[in-house]
């Protein structure tokens, strides 16, 4: 009796303490929010060790650091820079399909009440966010709007059946995806990233460019720390020199496949792809169609690192599927004259 009431006693406080937890800190009441917020303790720890066991151990960058103070405060920025590029990344909306719509909806709204009290336009009232088709800005969106700007963006007589979403309910722009993980249509989506614990889409693609960027640089800064280590000082403490080896080895690893996710991204930057639409290619209704080597969104090398890296991200842009005719273009081969007229930029 004693063991039950015990047992009893402490699972009523057990609630007691989750229940006042989940009061102050909503996000712990939701497992994948937690899952998510665990992911992320974990791989700062990881920085942390990785970063402090060379300190720790090495006495020669500890002299280094105090006779060039520079390498170390570079490299401290570097890292320190790396993880707000990581939590900025994963708190930034991915562009949810949903958000348009609703911009939409508030302009329309706003459109309507300035044209009914007869005041100045309501899109220079409110310029938090912009829709952009094709280079011209719409404003006005309810649900007819809406079906008629993304039915505007497929070729004509597609099906408005086959292209709404199951789960949200409304007609999906080209190249937007329902997330099961998010719950939500992402614009431009690219895949769902574990570790960020957010969609990787047309609102954070870039933010995401650049962590891979800082952490690959931050790795390779690292295990060149380490392999210094190892050279100077392989005879000695070789119990540290295990602990050396085999986060030597996580780096190694870790380094390898950041840089293949660094050139792999690079590589649908420059082409103006996703990764779902290259490796889903075949599930894609509107894609099924076109040739394998034709990239339907390539507007030219140039034009794909501007529209990616100089964007501004208060825009969603959605862009229409290309014509029968800008197919047959896009498919040509490159010619001598094509490459020195720059047709691919």
């Amino acid at each position: 009796m004693g063991l039950s009431c015990g047992g009893n006693n402490f699972r009523d406080t057990w609630d007691r303490a989750s229940d006042r937890c989940s009061r102050f800190f909503p996000c712990f009441s939701d497992p994948a929010r937690r899952s998510a917020l665990t992911l992320k303790l974990a791989l700062v720890v990881l920085h942390l060790v990785l970063a402090g066991v060379i300190f720790l151990f090495d006495n020669d960058l500890i002299v280094k650091t105090k006779q060039e103070p520079w390498y170390s405060a570079i490299y401290v920025v570097l890292f320190v820079a790396t993880l707000i590029q990581y939590f900025v990344t994963s708190g930034t909306s991915p562009g949810y399909v949903s958000d348009i719509q609703r911009a939409i909806d508030e302009r329309d709204a706003a459109a309507r009440r300035a044209s009914f009290a007869s005041i100045q336009p309501a899109s220079s009232k409110n310029d938090s966010v912009s829709i952009t088709v094709d280079g011209r800005n719409y404003h006005r969106g309810n649900a007819t709007a809406w079906t008629k700007l993304v039915m505007d963006l497929y070729p004509p007589g597609t099906s408005a059946r086959n292209l709404t979403c199951p789960y949200c309910h409304f007609i999906q722009p080209p190249r937007s995806k329902h997330c099961h993980d998010c719950d939500k249509c992402v614009l431009q989506f690219d895949h769902h990233c574990v570790w960020l614990g957010t969609c990787i889409g047309q609102g954070n693609h870039c933010r995401f460019w650049w962590y891979i960027c800082e952490e690959t640089a931050l790795c390779l800064w690292t295990s060149i720390l380490y392999i210094g280590y190892l050279k100077s000082n392989i005879s000695k403490a070789w119990w540290a020199d295990i602990i050396m080896i085999l986060l030597l080895a996580t780096l190694s690893i870790s380094l390898i496949f950041l840089l293949l996710l660094l050139l792999f991204h690079s590589y649908l930057i420059m082409t103006n792809q996703t990764t779902y639409e290259l490796v889903r290619r075949r599930r894609i209704v509107y894609m099924r169609g076109i040739p394998e080597r034709v990239y339907p969104f390539h507007k030219g090398v140039c034009r794909n690192l501007y529209l990616f890296c100089f964007g501004r991200s208060s825009i969603y842009r959605m862009e229409a599927l290309p014509t029968a005719e800008e197919l047959e273009e896009k498919s040509r081969p490159y010619t001598c004259c094509d490459i020195l007229s720059c047709r691919c930029c």
